[in-house]
């Protein structure tokens, strides 16, 4: 131990060579991190204070720190020492120390007692981390002398300071069982210990709880107490003397909060299920809160009503299904299901006059997805019994999700109405689960609803009443299919006769309009009923996203139809595009939308829409050109770029031969003519150039024109070919100039699609040993700076391998120079990078035989790619990557066996090699794995995060739990 000290000592010494771990010192440390002003210091001074508390002095320096003249700051960090020490160097203290640290601490913890509690507390977490080392060989009864000891009379503290001491310690150590860092066949021993334990703990909490003369503090923490042993998953039934206790305490205010919290913890355990017999005792002490409940909602006590509401609901959530089995207890159910109805309905608006009604969503779900999981007979009686259940559900949603008066909704801050806007989601969302219950009966429900409001000439209707109705149709046909209900023709009908007066019941029109395009599209006879409302809403600042979303939507699965529209669509949106109502994203949708409907017209037809549609964004984007460059001609220049990018996004004249292939499928050529996206790139090509000519330097600029060709290149596929030259020579020109990662990326597109036919190979081979050239002189001169270009550079090769590996032929490709590069790249510290160069290499290696500079290169520089892939593994990359070099591993074992097997030998040979924590029985032991494994890609990947995990240290250690 001594010899031992002096290591970790002499190690702690080398971290803070300025500063012995002494009293003196930590006390000077912990006054610069209290009440030095100066944030560096402070920094510094936790730093070594972190240090401090790991050095083999802090087993001297915590005790006296612990002394009673000290302030609770030092006395804190003293007991934070300890529990350190003990929870993670456990192994440092000799067996024969056990009992004098166990009593030392007993100790403090009774001088404490009466002291500080937050000092307190750390005490117990330390002793509790000893228990938890020591317990069930070393400490059998571990619990037991800690209660044993605490009620000894001869302390010479008093009766309630050593009870609220017992109960802390008592309250902190399954928290420490939770979060400490034991193996896993230690943990389950100590859990077992813990559970016959129990028998010691909950007696004790039970007199105390009961007991007239007990104190509230007591009490609370009693409660407290209970509430940490619960988790452990005791069994129900041993708690039920508990349970019950807490619930009397709920009508104790100050009590009410902690057994809320123990009655719940009790409740949700997973193993609770299994005592149907407790569960059943339950419900009628649940049902018993309702008056409690009420009294809480009519005298506007969130609290308490909110505390009331989760109990009921983590007895119906957790275990409806055990509960619905007990079908003689049915009514009983139902009951406890009705409160939490009411729960779901409780009076006023969420979240500013109440916050309960959200934590019942989930349990709706839970009780149809049980009652659904039913075999058809029982199924059956359970749908009559809560079909009309449902449909109440519907209607208190409905009514909860409505928006209070305009006045009150403007006194309400930006936070609390996002609230408000994620909770008529969550509402939403749980309309759409119900629909399965319900099915078509439900939009027939809702339908006669809107209808009667509307209709009725008795009563005017509130605005807020017909936008939850709307808001449930929107929330249904979102996600269900609807094109086969009966009522959606009346609905449509229905909606131009809505008096709108509101932004909230207009953007609800809208959405509701958008949900129901599929539906129009298969009738299009109703288009011209709301389409109206649609175009007007569009000049309307306040609706921008719900109008401009609707009419994308209409435009894309509707736009067969809407050539009738087409020059009403254009008029409004160039009207409104040019009075700037809509921000730049808007724009942008707008852009798409009007590439849906310009789609479906004639060539000529589309021409003359694009002319008028385009010419003043033309037109100003010339005078631009002219002009010298300034951030906002800029922003300009980006948005009209973005504007013409989107419009050829989804300007798309051919059909699909199947609309449901993926990119790779061909098109039908187009009989009238040249493309229109062409035609238009054509004409407007010398004018992107001088642009250009202005902005090389400028990322954004370069960005957004490549955005133009890429967007157009995936949309118009081979149509696009005419282009491909004179972008090719435009791309060689802007990289030359200035290299950008998005020149590399529009390369990559069309070396994807055009590299494999004859008539475009020899421009797009100029191209890529033009990009390869200067990013390997960039390379020479420092690539570090450019990670963005690198990644995108290592995906043009992988892309061009895949593609065309003729691109790899070409002498004046300097393969080798690209190889080594990529080794380069698989050091950077950018994840994405890593990536895209593996993905080049798990590419190349496979080409080994077929490419003669390929296998060349491989032969003389292989070893070298091998070692960085070893690095990486052993410690230099992201344990997240580690997928990616296995991949690389297994492509060399694949594709170079007899190499791979002379190289991995000879480089895992020197000592320390990848990491000094392997031993050289472990590297052999991995290269013999991988060796073997030549046909199973999940086997190597499984083999090499077992090899970094040994590499780092950190094999069978907690951080390998989720890896």
């Amino acid at each position: 131990m001594e010899r031992r000290e002096e290591q970790l000592g002499a190690a702690g010494a080398g971290a803070a060579p300025a500063l012995d771990f002494t009293v003196e010192n930590v006390e000077k440390a912990l006054h610069q991190l209290y009440y030095d002003p100066n944030i560096e210091n402070k920094n510094l001074a936790q730093k070594w204070l972190m240090q401090a508390q790991v050095s083999p002095q802090a087993w001297h320096f915590s005790w006296q720190l612990l002394q009673p003249n000290k302030v609770p700051e030092i006395q804190y960090f003293g007991a934070s020492a300890l529990h350190i020490k003990i929870s993670r160097y456990w192994s440092d203290i000799p067996t024969d120390q056990y009992e004098s640290l166990k009593a030392q601490l007993f100790t403090q913890i009774t001088h404490f007692a009466s002291g500080s509690k937050i000092v307190l507390t750390r005490l117990c977490v330390a002793l509790a981390s000893l228990a938890l080392s020591m317990m069930p060989d070393a400490w059998p009864c571990a619990v037991a002398d800690m209660v044993r000891l605490f009620q000894a009379e001869d302390s010479p503290v008093d009766g309630q300071g050593r009870c609220l001491a017992l109960l802390e310690l008592l309250t902190v150590l399954p928290e420490e069982f939770q979060t400490s860092r034991l193996p896993q066949y230690r943990k389950g021993l100590v859990r077992a210990s813990l559970a016959v334990e129990c028998g010691a703990v909950f007696p004790l909490l039970e007199q105390l709880l009961q007991q007239p003369s007990s104190p509230s503090c007591v009490r609370q923490k009693v409660l407290k107490c209970f509430s940490s042993w619960v988790q452990l998953e005791v069994p129900l039934q041993d708690c039920e003397a508990l349970i019950q206790a807490a619930f009397t305490a709920l009508q104790d205010s100050e009590l009410f909060d902690s057994s809320v919290e123990a009655i719940v913890n009790a409740i949700s355990q997973p193993d609770a299920q299994r005592y149907v017999n407790t569960l059943l005792k339950l419900i009628p002490l649940v049902l018993g809160l309702q008056e409690q409940l009420r009294q809480a909602v009519q005298n506007g006590d969130m609290e308490t009503s909110h505390g009331i509401c989760r109990i009921a609901v983590a007895l119906g959530e957790n275990h409806s299904r055990a509960l619905l089995d007990q079908v003689e207890h049915w009514q009983s159910f139902l009951a406890l299901v009705n409160m939490i109805m009411f729960c779901t309905g409780i009076p006023g608006h969420y979240p500013v006059n109440e916050t309960t009604s959200s934590l019942t969503l989930t349990f709706w779900y839970t009780l149809q997805d049980d009652i659904l999981s039913f075999e058809a007979e029982k199924q059956a009686v359970y749908q009559q019994v809560y079909r009309p259940v449902y449909f109440q559900l519907v209607d208190v949603l409905l009514h909860k999700a409505q928006f209070p008066s305009d006045e009150e909704y403007g006194f309400w801050s930006s936070d609390e109405k996002e609230q408000f806007r994620i909770y008529r989601v969550d509402i939403s969302d749980t309309l759409m689960y119900v629909y399965e219950m319900l099915g078509a009966e439900l939009l027939s429900n809702l339908y006669d609803k809107l209808g009667r409001v509307l209709t009725s000439s008795e009563e005017p209707y509130s605005w807020q009443h017909i936008e939850a109705l709307l808001y449930g149709f929107q929330s249904i046909a979102e996600t269900i299919d609807v094109n086969y209900s009966d009522v959606v023709p009346g609905l449509i009908g229905l909606i131009p006769r809505i008096t709108i007066s509101n932004v909230q019941l207009a953007d609800t029109v809208m959405f509701t309009i958008g949900a129901l395009s599929e539906w129009l599209a298969d009738h299009p006879v109703m288009i011209n009923s709301v389409l109206p409302l649609v175009l007007h809403a569009l000049g309307n600042p306040e609706l921008s996203v719900s109008s401009v979303s609707t009419l994308k939507k209409i435009c894309r699965e509707c736009k067969y139809d809407l050539p009738p529209y087409a020059a009403n669509i254009v008029a409004v949106s160039q009207d409104v595009l040019m009075k700037q109502i809509h921000k730049t994203s808007q724009c942008m949708w707008l852009m798409q939308a009007l590439g849906f409907l310009l789609s479906a017209l004639q060539v000529e037809e589309i021409l003359k829409n694009l002319h008028s549609l385009i010419s003043p964004y033309i037109q100003q984007l010339e005078k631009l050109a002219e002009e010298i460059p300034n951030p906002s001609n800029k922003l300009a220049i980006v948005h009209i770029l973005g504007l013409l990018s989107n419009l050829f996004t989804t300007l798309d004249v051919s059909h699909h031969e199947d609309d449901h292939e993926g990119p790779e499928l061909r098109k039908l050529p187009v009989p009238q003519g040249p493309n229109p996206v062409v035609v238009v790139l054509q004409q407007v090509f010398q004018l992107i150039q001088k642009v250009l000519s202005k902005w090389l330097n400028d990322a954004q600029v370069v960005e957004a024109v490549c955005a133009i060709f890429e967007k157009s290149v995936k949309t118009l596929l081979d149509d696009f070919a005419p282009m491909v030259p004179q972008l090719c020579e435009m791309l060689g020109r802007m990289y030359s100039t200035i290299p950008q990662a998005s020149a590399l990326d529009l390369t990559r597109q069309l070396v994807h699609i055009f590299a494999h036919e004859p008539a475009h190979f020899p421009p797009i081979e100029a191209l890529f040993l033009l990009v390869a050239s200067v990013t390997l002189t960039l390379f020479q001169q420092g690539p570090r700076d450019h990670p963005d270009i690198v990644d995108s550079f290592m995906q043009l090769l992988a892309q061009a391998l895949k593609r065309k590996p003729d691109l790899f032929l070409c002498e004046r490709l300097d393969v080798k120079a690209v190889f080594q590069c990529a080794v380069l790249a698989l050091k950077f510290p950018e994840a994405p990078t890593v990536k895209a160069s593996c993905g080049f290499f798990t590419e190349l290696l496979p080409r080994c035989g077929e490419v003669q500079s390929v296998g060349k290169v491989v032969q003389e520089d292989g070893r070298m790619l091998l070692i960085a892939v070893l690095e990486a593994i052993g410690g230099q990359a992201s344990r997240s990557l580690m997928d990616c070099f296995a991949d690389i591993l297994f492509a060399l074992n694949k594709h170079c066996f007899s190499l791979l097997s002379m190289w991995i030998k000879e480089a895992l040979q020197p000592p320390g090699f990848p990491s000094a924590r392997l031993s050289p029985e472990q590297k052999d032991t991995f290269s013999q794995q991988i060796l073997r494994e030549r046909m199973n890609k999940r086997r190597v990947k499984e083999m090499v995060k077992e090899f970094t995990l040994l590499c780092r240290g950190l094999h069978g250690t907690d951080y390998t739990a989720d890896y």
